[in-house]
Formats: C-alpha cells, structure tokens, sequence
C-alpha cells in the first residue's frame, strides 16, 4: 500500500461511513469503464463474485435460466471458489484438462459431444495467462452455454486487445492482498445485459432492490429475489480504488521483476534447463500473478525437501492454484470423479509445479541474486 491509499482508508474510517456507498460507486464506474463491460458490482471478494454469477444463471428471473442438475465445464486445476458455486446451485460440474504450455483450460478438448452434455463453461485464467477465450466464447454462443471467466488472477490482462473477463456473460475479478490490485479483501463482477445485472445487484443485498430504477415504490425494504449478504465496505472501495489507478505501473513493475528473474537463472552456471517458465499463449499480452515454474526431470528431484528449503530460506512458495482438484480431500468427500478419470496435464503440473510471488516494487539485484542462488540449488535435492 502506497501512503495515498492508506490516508484514503483513514478518510472513511474519519468519516465515520464505512459502509457500502458513493465510493464503492465510483470504483464501479471508474472499472467497467476501463475494463469495456457495461456493467461492473463489487463484492467482498472474488469467490463472492463467482457465487454471484452462479446463482444469477439459476435465477427464475434469468431467461434461458439453468436447471438442477445440468453440466458445466471447469478444468480440473481450478480453485475450490471457481467450482463450488456451482455445485451449490444444483450444477454437475464436467472436468476437463489444461494445456500444459499455460496450464489454463485447453479448449482443443472441447468437441461436439462435451457440447450436447454441457450447458456453461466456466474458464480459468491462471495467473494471468488465458486459453484461446475468443475461440471459447464463440463456441458458447454458437451452442447457447453459458460463459463465466475467472478473471481473479488475470485483472490487466488482454486476449487480443480486449480485457478478460469481457468475453463471457459474467467476468469476476479478486482484490485478495496478493492480486493485481487489493483492497485487502474484495472483488468486482462484470457482465454486459442488463437482467444480469439487476439480478447480480439483488442478489448481492438480500434480494432487494433498494438502489434500482425498477424500485418503482421507493419501498427501501422491497425485497423481490432470494439474496446473501455480498457487499463490500467504502473503506475497502477506497483504497482498491486508489490502488486501480496504478494497476498499469504495477503491471510493469512485475513483468520487469519477472524477466529479471529469468535472466538471472539462464546465464547461472549451473544452469542446465532444470526449469521451464510459464509463458503467455498465443495473442495474450499478460498482466503476471505470481512466478510459476515447471521443474524438469521431477522423477530425479524431491520435491517436497526443496520446497521446504526454499521455505527456510525465505522464499515462500506455493501449488498452482490448488493442483489437480480432484486430488483434493473434499472433491473425494463428494465424488466428484467416481469414474477415476485422469487429466495428465493436471497431473503434471501439480507434480511439478509451484509459484512464487512477484512483488509490485522493484526488486533489488541482490535478491534477485539470492533468489537464483536458492533456486540452482535443486540438483542437491535428487
């Protein structure tokens, strides 16, 4: 946080209105106006986001609204947030496996009979990176599924020349204190109708309409949809606002950190391509995450010593999102792959893979140094 942002908080907190009002308002405004959506709601966080527009898609109000039981495609490295929304809605999610180049959903595998079995999609933009979204997106309108993009890793990236999280119905966006930009906690979502709209807005409230021009009675207590109880405070718009308005320089600041990070570790003389990087697919200008790395030859490496050595030495690391989710406890609570499918790619990179942050300020040559060191390490760990 940037001494600006902090006086702002302190602003609210002096005013003594915390709750959501005229600033969470304007960050609304100032984002869907950046991000090209017509729309934008924020929320108190991401998966709140993502609850939204899983609930939105089986609201009676929704024409063409889903039903119990329909299928929706989620790649299985995905958060725990992305998929049970959904669930909870009554949906049966349908796994499919990532491209293992930028370990978002590989929409090659999507054929004709995946189509007639799914009625959404919801696609992952893993640290910053994307699938082929445009080819995903014309895919679901062709076939009339429904698109949710998890954009809360990818805020600033760009398919083409267009922001994720524009290509679908609803595009959700994460403010948690690693992000791209972070309010501490709190999130955004975004859509282009206006019945998603007025749905997502009821349903953040209670499932009132205090705040709409449809509140033709002025009723403050008129409550015309089921709800939760989503919304976030001005303190936290205020400062995520402050925070937006650098969300370009801090995108540099990563991008440069990154590369330096590379560099180092390639002219190391102990350099033997026992990595691979991550890198942007095909038409994608990146807005980084985090650092994720592959480690090559893992059977000759034990993992889990150096990444408890990496920990010791300062340098906190972490799985790709959460792994291959069907290896996690609570999709084998509920069965979520009862027919043992396997998902190589998935696999992989939960095998392979972690991430480490990439900080907003630039970092100094003597931890990038360090960093490398501790990194050119692993051929100690076979």
């Amino acid at each position: 946080f940037s001494n600006y942002e902090i006086l702002n908080g302190i602003e609210v907190l002096l005013s003594q209105k915390l709750t959501m009002s005229k600033i969470t308002e304007e960050f609304e405004h100032q984002f869907s106006k950046f991000i090209g959506a017509k729309y934008a709601l924020m929320v108190n966080s991401g998966s709140s986001a993502n609850l939204l527009a899983s609930f939105a898609l089986i609201n009676p109000k929704k024409k063409n609204r889903l039903n119990s039981g329909d299928k929706f495609l989620i790649p299985s490295i995905c958060w725990s947030t992305s998929l049970w929304p959904l669930i909870q809605c009554g949906l049966k999610p349908k796994f499919i496996d990532v491209n293992q180049d930028n370990f978002c959903l590989d929409e090659t595998l999507i054929n004709r009979k995946i189509l007639k079995e799914i009625k959404a999609i919801v696609t992952i933009h893993i640290l910053g990176n994307s699938s082929n979204i445009k080819k995903i997106s014309s895919t679901a309108k062709k076939n009339n599924i429904f698109l949710i993009e998890d954009t809360c890793e990818a805020l600033g990236s760009k398919y083409n020349s267009k922001y994720l999280g524009t290509y679908g119905d609803f595009g959700t966006y994460s403010f948690y204190y690693s992000h791209q930009i972070t309010s501490g906690e709190g999130g955004m979502i975004v859509c282009n109708s206006k019945e998603d709209y007025e749905i997502i807005y009821s349903l953040r409230a209670h499932g009132w309409d205090r705040g709409l021009n449809t509140n033709s009675k002025k009723n403050q207590f008129n409550f015309i949809n089921s709800g939760f109880n989503l919304r976030p405070m001005d303190l936290t718009a205020a400062i995520g606002l402050s925070q937006f308005k650098r969300l370009g320089n801090m995108m540099n600041v990563r991008a440069s950190n990154r590369e330096k990070i590379i560099n180092k570790i390639k002219i190391s003389k102990k350099w033997n391509n026992q990595y691979t990087f991550f890198q942007p697919n095909k038409n994608v200008s990146p807005s980084w995450f985090g650092f994720p790395i592959i480690i090559n030859k893992i059977n000759k490496i034990n993992k889990n010593k150096f990444m408890n050595y990496l920990n010791r030495c300062g340098i906190e690391s972490r799985p790709i999102l959460s792994g291959n989710f069907l290896n996690q406890p609570s999709a084998k609570l509920y069965k979520l792959n009862s027919a043992n499918l396997k998902f190589n790619n998935s696999q992989m990179i939960e095998d392979k893979g972690f991430f480490i942050g990439l900080p907003t300020e630039h970092i100094s040559d003597e931890k990038i140094t360090f960093l490398s060191e501790k990194l050119m390490k692993i051929d100690k760990f076979q």
